[in-house]
């Protein structure tokens, strides 16, 4: 098979199994996102899984549909032909994918959105490790905060680009999420999603400048209100420096 466009199937099999070693597989509803040649589906479907595939390639759906037409027959598998940051997704309670590097922000974003019980997916290594930069360090960003707001994540192991082919110019990264409530508690999801996606949006300016700058993004009655409400300690700080607690805080004051 070819490979589309930024996508570098995977074919260490000692990685596919312990990828799958990572999620209790039977019984569960799994989506995977970017099947490609189908190695990990194969190895999902043999764990007793039952698998709903999104490829974006046609090519790949055919063969796909023509390699696992037993599965497929059964009920076990279905592969849909769409783009996964904008197709509907099928139902499922667990997510385990190879993610194309270009779509991992979009896809992961929705992911999060759509909610999961649980999630192990390949990353570039880069990506990943902002994923778990822990709140108040430097490689805090918004996607830092928003995984950690609603799971648990962490880094599991490490893959050099001779696991892929082609080889990407890059290592990757295998992430496990678990969901999970806010540790501190704010009373409207998208409001919350905005502020923090409007501080980070001028990472590099304190958050008095950030919610200055928030137009089109934010309310700009909600964050005049913010502004006036704010004590200077989070007013004079950066996006960055900030943690969990304090996006909850300012979120809340607006919400008021």
């Amino acid at each position: 098979m070819r490979a589309p466009k930024d996508q570098h199937f995977l074919i260490d099999r000692n990685a596919v199994r312990r990828i799958a070693d990572l999620v209790d597989l039977r019984d569960r509803l799994v989506l995977e996102i970017g099947p490609g040649e189908g190695i990990l589906t194969g190895e999902l479907l043999s764990r007793g899984a039952k698998v709903n595939a999104v490829e974006i390639d046609p090519d790949l759906v055919d063969e796909l549909t023509l390699f696992f037409a037993d599965e497929i027959e059964t009920g076990r598998l279905t592969v849909i032909c769409g783009n996964a940051i904008r197709c509907d997704l099928p139902p499922f309670d667990v997510v385990v994918s190879n993610l194309p590097y270009s779509a991992s922000s979009k896809i992961t974003f929705r992911l999060l959105a759509a909610g999961f019980e649980e999630a192990v997916l390949m990353y570039q290594e880069e990506f990943a490790r902002r994923m778990v930069a822990p709140a108040g360090t430097p490689d805090c960003g918004r996607l830092s905060i928003m995984v950690q707001t609603y799971c648990c994540v962490e880094r599991c192991f490490d893959l050099p680009p001779q696991a892929f082919s082609p080889k990407p110019q890059v290592r990757s990264t295998v992430v496990r999420m678990k969901l999970r409530g806010p540790l501190f508690p704010f009373s409207d999801d998208a409001l919350y999603a905005d502020v923090v996606r409007a501080l980070f949006s001028h990472r590099r300016k304190t958050v008095r400048n950030c919610l200055r700058n928030s137009a089109g993004i934010l309310d700009p009655a909600l964050a005049e209100k913010m502004l006036a409400a704010l004590p200077d300690e989070i007013l004079a700080s950066r996006p960055e420096t900030l943690y969990l607690e304090d996006f909850a805080t300012i979120t809340n004051l607006a919400a008021e």
